[in-house]
């Protein structure tokens, strides 16, 4: 597999929690060749301020909202402070403006499923010193990042041990006419089917108790409130366990920004304990 290096080094000096206390971590930009949709995707990886070769380190994969991009993330240096305080490293691929991270039996060339879970994964493998295991890995996202996340780390287990979700479009049965998700999997009406195979909430006979460690939340505010509160009560009721959390908000970066920190707690948690 070829892996084109796009740009080196960004350096970020941020402040955190106090003027004594500053953290550097760096910003690659770089191309990763994907074979199966044949193009370049853009990624960004923020690596700790205190990566070394010697060490190895766990990986988060952070996905981006429809319309956003592979730097929306970045804004404001609220990830690059967290992966400085957790040691994580920060994966935060480019999925397309409208790709819900679906491998579409639509456009062929929207395989983006494909490219997250295996092509990119592979790739931060073999160019950082990662975790190499299950076990060291985390996806999360927002909105149609969330729905991502939980989509492709329900259908490859074997390559996450944690899923995350802030304000996740969980079930896309209620949005037939939202988001183009109809230029991705085709119209409701036509393919009913390709809709209650792919939303999420249908997807949680693939779960078994304790097989993943699994963190969500959304504002009381967000128009996807009601899908999360759904999400909830199915995984309640099919006794799979999870922590979920309700906040005050709405569908917005102030609600992103402001709560990303509680997932990468979680996650922190997760790593450490190496249970599953």
């Amino acid at each position: 597999m070829k892996y084109i290096k796009k740009s080196v080094v960004i350096a970020t000096l941020s402040l955190l929690l106090s003027p004594l206390c500053i953290m550097a971590y760096t910003e690659d930009a770089v191309m990763v060749r994907s074979r199966c949709m044949d193009k370049d995707v853009p990624v960004n990886v923020i690596l700790p301020q205190e990566y070394s070769d010697t060490m190895q380190y766990p990986v988060v994969y952070l996905l981006h909202g429809y319309s956003d991009k592979y730097t929306s993330w970045s804004r404001e240096g609220v990830v690059g402070r967290l992966a400085d305080m957790y040691n994580f490293i920060v994966v935060m691929p480019d999925g397309g403006y409208d790709s819900w991270y679906f491998d579409s039996p639509v456009v062929k060339e929207y395989r983006y499923e494909t490219f997250v879970s295996q092509e990119l994964v592979s790739y931060v493998d073999s160019c950082y010193s990662t975790i190499k295991d299950r076990k060291g890995r985390a996806i999360t996202g927002l909105s149609m990042g969330g729905h991502g996340a939980f989509y492709i780390a329900m259908k490859h287990q074997d390559t996450f041990s944690c899923m995350g979700s802030l304000s996740g479009g969980l079930d896309i049965r209620p949005f037939p006419k939202n988001w183009n998700i109809a230029g991705r999997l085709g119209a409701y009406e036509q393919y009913p089917e390709r809709w209650e195979e792919n939303t999420v909430i249908n997807m949680t006979h693939l779960l078994t108790p304790g097989s993943m460690n699994i963190v969500f939340e959304c504002g009381t505010g967000d128009f996807f409130y009601k899908v999360n509160c759904n999400m909830h009560d199915k995984l309640l009721k099919e006794g799979i366990p999870h922590d979920y959390y309700v906040r005050p908000g709405g569908h917005s970066w102030t609600y992103w920004l402001r709560n990303i920190k509680y997932q990468f707690m979680y996650f922190s948690d997760c790593f450490n304990k190496k249970t599953k």
